[in-house]
């Protein structure tokens, strides 16, 4: 490897556009590496300073090319990971597994030596509040890498074949450094392709993101987190090697978080944690979290004024916590209780419609019956009216001949 001071000459050369210096620094890493007998290395070098015969040709371009579309990086947020895993709390088999994960990650060296690869494919599923996004930037810290978050509102276009696209672009920035590229929502965009009332661009998108799964690096994780996984496409639970499930937190989950945050305050909470977690209910860590942090918030507003005790107190009064934890729906966003409630309306819509359209074909099927024994019916006393007609003539035509008979 070329010496540091070589590579940072060469990088600013490029960049400044110093053509001279480039070649310079080029040159001097070509004769370091002859030093040490890199002689295939070398070759390949000189051979890219000597392209066409001119400077100008071997350097190359550090300038990106034009390009009005979005770049990859438009569609991701890219998160300094801080959380840790000793942080949080979590069942005891998801601890081990991530743990592992982490493990290979740090020693994918001698994994490779051996001619196997480490994991970097997980699945994290649960409630909402059950620490799933919190959990990928643990692992994004526990491995030193970034934590790249997608946004789906930005890549998610409305053309033909765009947000395969531009799903293909993110996946290919992830490919260019280790990190843990994170899914929030997974059922968005990894849907069943079986649904007959999902249209044929979701479907490409899916088969396009399975395909870029596959296709990633292990030095890249993919974490992908969901609340609702019989939403996921079969083909997507093949392609995660760990799959997780982050629970609601029991009571001595939520008693065992307040312990550990309560360590930021300089004198007691005024309960013991086990008390506090009883008196807040069954609630998620993303609750309690909150409350946790309403704590830490009035604390230091009070400068002093009012004991953490007190403090403590008032937020779970029934005015606060407990009857909000009581009372509070499954999702705690408005908007996205709006959005239940409207898909609670929209289910009994469907379920009258569904009852509307099997009365209507029974009715069909009914009237279809009815017509066909009217038609049957009419077809057979006709033929009853044209066989006691024929009979009819048959008894004129002996009458008449067995008078003449008599008369002869």
């Amino acid at each position: 490897m070329a010496r540091s001071d070589l590579l940072v000459s060469l990088v600013k050369a490029g960049t400044i556009g110093d053509k001279r210096a480039f070649r310079t620094t080029a040159e001097a890493i070509i004769a370091e590496e002859r030093a040490k007998h890199h002689d295939v290395l070398a070759d390949r070098l000189t051979k890219l300073i000597q392209s066409n015969g001119s400077p100008a040709a071997a350097t190359p371009s550090l300038s990106p090319p034009i390009d009005t579309s979005p770049r990859a990086k438009d569609f991701i947020s890219e998160i300094t990971p801080k959380r840790r895993l000793e942080d949080l709390v979590l069942p005891d088999v998801v601890t081990r597994a991530v743990r592992e994960l982490v493990e290979e990650q740090q020693r994918a060296d001698v994994l490779r030596a051996h001619g196997v690869e480490p994991r970097h494919r997980i699945l994290l599923v649960g409630p909402p509040g059950t620490g799933k996004t919190s959990l990928a930037e643990a692992i994004a810290e526990a491995a030193a890498v970034p934590l790249f978050l997608v946004r789906y509102e930005l890549m998610i276009g409305s053309y033909l074949g765009e947000t395969a696209a531009r799903l293909k672009r993110v996946f290919d920035y992830a490919r260019t450094t280790p990190c843990v590229l994170f899914f929030d929502e997974f059922d968005a965009i990894g849907k069943e392709r079986g649904d007959i009332h999902e249209t044929g661009e979701i479907k490409r998108v899916v088969t396009s993101l399975l395909m870029q799964v596959d296709d990633l690096p292990s030095y890249a994780i993919i974490a992908a987190a969901t609340n609702h996984p019989e939403l996921l496409d079969r083909a997507s639970w093949r392609r995660f090697q760990l799959r997780l499930a982050l629970p609601m937190p029991t009571s001595q989950a939520l008693s065992r978080y307040i312990e550990a945050f309560s360590k930021r305050f300089k004198e007691p909470l005024g309960q013991a944690p086990a008390a506090i977690a009883k008196s807040l209910g069954k609630i998620s860590y993303a609750e309690v979290e909150q409350f946790c942090l309403d704590l830490q918030r009035r604390h230091i507003l009070s400068l002093g004024e009012k004991p953490l005790k007190k403090i403590t107190s008032e937020q779970l009064s029934a005015a606060t916590w407990p009857r909000r934890a009581r009372a509070s729906p499954p999702c705690r966003d408005p908007g996205r209780a709006a959005t239940h409630r409207t898909g609670a309306g929209e289910a009994r819509m469907i379920t009258m419609l569904h009852y509307v359209g099997i009365i209507a074909v029974v009715s069909l099927v009914a009237a279809i019956i009815l017509a066909n024994f009217v038609v049957d019916l009419y077809d057979t006393i006709r033929a009853l009216t044209a066989r006691l007609d024929a009979l009819e003539r048959e008894r004129g035509r002996t009458a008449t001949r067995d008078e003449g008979e008599t008369e002869e």
